[in-house]
């Protein structure tokens, strides 16, 4: 009998438990933990743990030689990627699954594209960002031959300071501005755009916004000290 199977009585009852308590523990949070403890220490230590894709020990890291390139481009486009996992051992090296994943999807296949960005690739990053947000690896699959890392780091360093001078926040795709400034703004420019100038209206307008509620009333009255002596 399997590991698992021998088991299987064991989480039947523990699943069965927990429904029961559930329904009859109005809070049943401290119990199902309690028995979630339960179940994961009764399994055994292969089930717990999922097994390493190769051993340490026998791997090498670093850079990779102009060598391991080769055998690792070799066998992909003989034998497909196929099982990343076993793709080291059947290609002959000496390397993790992962490492040679890495390897391959962000330098190795040919199908990579080199160089700057285009307007048309940073316009369609920008869009899909809005729509997606930081979901890179979805963003960089609309965009052939572009890598995952690639993709954030252009929009990480040039487009996030692209969008801030042209005054828009990167997160919501907003202006910066405040709405009341830009339309009380815009509807002022529009109206003295439209209005051909006129000295009078112009002098008036001038004097009404510099000087508003001055008294000009210039009338010469006697001083108060001749006119207490006339009264006296």
């Amino acid at each position: 009998m399997a590991a698992g199977d021998k088991h299987k009585p064991l989480f039947i009852y523990i699943y069965i438990y927990t429904l029961l308590v559930s329904l009859f523990i109005s809070p049943p949070l401290p119990l199902l933990w309690s028995v979630a403890f339960a179940c994961l220490n009764s399994l055994p230590l292969g089930l717990q743990m999922r097994k390493p894709c190769c051993e340490k020990k026998d791997t090498n890291k670093g850079a990779w030689s102009k060598l391991e390139d080769q055998k690792l481009t070799d066998y992909i486009l003989k034998h497909g990627e196929g099982c990343w996992r076993s793709l080291p051992q059947a290609a002959g090296l000496l390397r993790c699954g992962k490492s040679c994943r890495l390897r391959w999807v962000n330098y190795l296949r040919p199908d990579l594209k080199r160089g700057k960005f285009g307007e048309d690739e940073e316009d369609l990053i920008i869009k899909l960002h809005a729509l997606l947000g930081n979901r890179w690896s979805l963003i960089a699959g609309r965009l052939p031959g572009r890598t995952v890392n690639e993709v954030k780091n252009h929009w990480n360093i040039h487009l996030k300071k692209k969008l801030l001078m042209m005054g828009i926040d990167p997160n919501n795709r907003r202006s910066l501005l405040s709405p009341t400034l830009t339309k009380s703004n815009a509807s002022n420019d529009s109206s003295s755009a439209c209005q051909p100038f006129n000295p009078a209206t112009a002098s008036e307008a001038i004097s009404s916004t510099c000087l508003p509620d001055l008294n000009l009333d210039l009338t010469i009255a006697p001083p108060l000290y001749h006119q207490n002596l006339a009264l006296n």
